[in-house]
């Protein structure tokens, strides 16, 4: 073999080895470093600005992140808009009339084009926005890993059957979690964003008309005086009554009290395996603070598109 033939097998074998490199590419907090130094500084000012005019946004941002991963991974699929070969997963029963927030990220997205065009995905801004919004309510920051790409499809049926419900029993939830990787302690810390945000009437209906020994008869009442038996059903309460804006452990108190909003949020303390877990972070900030941000984490890294998988949308609501 010639030197010309082997220095052409030497650089193909390096060009193979570095694509299944990128492949098998992991998330690194430093991905955009050198493609893109402020791409994070862009995404918060974007953020910062949509939670000072609307304190609720930083509730759905964070939905929006977690929506998204649960349904084919962290991919930004729940961005896509309805087109004749897209069936949007913005329509699923979970999603319609109550994911919001997608403007808030398009406009992050216009930004970072402006000086990265091409570069940063709309996968890894909901992860951005997501911590954003917490540190921003005052719950925990924490180091987002970066280098997600964007989907080319998405899946209404899958969100139709793995996103958690609202009236899902207490097994469903763990193994609900479980199946994308995340343990009953994660299912409960992650609960704890419900320590923001607001819920539809018809959401907690059933709950507060239901006479059940699992709720507060004051807060029952309370709660009746925004949601009629029939009607009425988009009227919206406040997750958290105590510090509705505040991303914090008052969410587990109000469990103890029997005051949680959803039925999947009572259920949490109701004499199953995840009561400790309940009464550890509702005595203790820290703990949950600690746990939120770790299981944040480890949801952003459900099955990414990473190397040569995946596209950089130039607009996140529209494939390339």
């Amino acid at each position: 073999m010639t030197s010309s033939n082997n220095s052409f097998v030497a650089i193909f074998s390096l060009l193979l080895l570095y694509s299944t490199m990128q492949c098998h590419a992991q998330l690194s907090s430093t991905f955009y470093d050198r493609t893109c130094p402020n791409a994070l500084t862009t995404i918060r000012t974007t953020i910062r600005l949509a939670i000072s005019s609307e304190r609720r946004m930083a509730a759905s941002l964070i939905r929006l992140h977690f929506h998204d991963c649960f349904v084919q991974g962290c991919d930004a699929s729940l961005l896509l808009d309805e087109t004749p070969t897209i069936v949007s997963e913005k329509t699923a029963l979970p999603n319609l009339g109550s994911v919001r927030g997608f403007g808030i990220i398009e406009d992050a997205k216009r930004e970072v084009e402006k000086t990265c065009p091409g570069v940063v995905s709309c996968a890894d801004i909901l992860a951005v926005a997501a911590r954003d919004a917490s540190s921003l309510v005052g719950g925990p920051s924490w180091t987002v890993k970066l280098g997600r790409r964007d989907s080319t499809t998405a899946s209404h049926t899958l969100a139709e059957t793995d996103l958690p419900g609202p009236f899902d029993p207490l097994s469903r939830l763990i193994s609900g979690f479980a199946n994308k990787g995340l343990s009953t302690r994660d299912m409960v810390a992650l609960s704890g964003s419900h320590s923001i945000g607001q819920a539809q009437c018809f959401l907690f209906r059933d709950r507060i008309y239901g006479n059940g020994t699992d709720i507060d008869v004051g807060f029952a009442s309370t709660r009746r005086r925004q949601c009629p038996q029939e009607d009425q059903n988009g009227n919206l309460a406040p997750l958290d009554l105590v510090t509705p804006n505040q991303l914090d452990n008052n969410y587990f108190k109000n469990l103890r009290q029997r005051k949680g909003l959803l039925q999947s949020d009572q259920v949490l303390l109701s004499g199953g395996s995840t009561d400790d877990i309940v009464l550890e972070y509702s005595n203790s900030p820290r703990a949950f603070a600690s746990d939120f941000a770790a299981a944040m984490i480890k949801m952003g890294d459900i099955s990414p598109l990473t190397g040569q998988n995946g596209i950089i949308r130039t607009v996140c609501g529209a494939i390339n």
